[in-house]
């Protein structure tokens, strides 16, 4: 199957928002359509984002902004599938991961270690299990080598054998794209890959 990745442009900001329109989250409730906007910057706290239709508004305004990070994966003419990618010390200013992920460690005082954080995958129900994640998976490690970050850090859910939802991915990918992992909570887990061996690879 071709699939090709995209990053996320402000132009494709109508392909973006016309994605989350018609591919059902796991709970299937349209009100429940995140677009994806709480998790991307401070501004989230000035913003009444208490219905998906002003997520919606959001999303178009946050992506032609370059503020939500992240890849597409296109079958054709048809987005199929979505991952969000961010810098972790940016999330970190966002009021939903305060709120859902202060279980994620913080980087030591004082270490400069750039991490991109991947919280979110979404695929199209009749796209799922064709290996569309583990594409966007790939791209986003490799960019973010080429993009100079130390590490990628991932957010499965923990349940029983460490199977999760498609928000948070799944075990068995992360730990087939060479993830461990780093830190364990009640709440989920933490897993990261290291990227300076990939960086220095690319030197050589």
């Amino acid at each position: 199957m071709n699939i090709e990745i995209r990053k996320l442009t402000p132009d494709l900001a109508e392909d973006y928002v016309h994605f989350f329109d018609v591919t059902p989250h796991d709970d299937n409730v349209d009100e429940n359509k995140c677009y994806c906007v709480c998790w991307s910057n401070e501004d989230y706290k000035k913003k009444d984002l208490s219905t998906a239709e002003n997520r919606r508004e959001c999303a178009y305004e946050y992506v032609r902004g370059n503020n939500v990070q992240g890849y597409l994966a296109y079958h054709g003419d048809r987005v199929v599938g979505w991952c969000n990618a961010n810098t972790k010390s940016d999330c970190l200013k966002c009021a939903s991961w305060q709120r859902f992920m202060d279980y994620v460690p913080l980087e030591e005082p004082g270490l400069d270690v750039k991490v991109k954080s991947i919280f979110c995958f979404m695929i199209a129900p009749d796209m799922k299990r064709q290996g569309i994640a583990t594409q966007l998976l790939e791209r986003a490690c490799k960019d973010a080598a080429q993009d100079g970050f130390d590490v990628i850090e991932v957010y499965p859910y923990k349940k029983s054998s460490y199977q999760s939802s498609d928000f948070g991915g799944h075990f068995e990918l992360y730990q087939k794209m060479g993830f461990y992992i780093f830190a364990e909570a009640e709440q989920g887990l933490v897993m990261r890959k290291q990227l300076k061996l990939c960086r220095s690879k690319q030197v050589i």
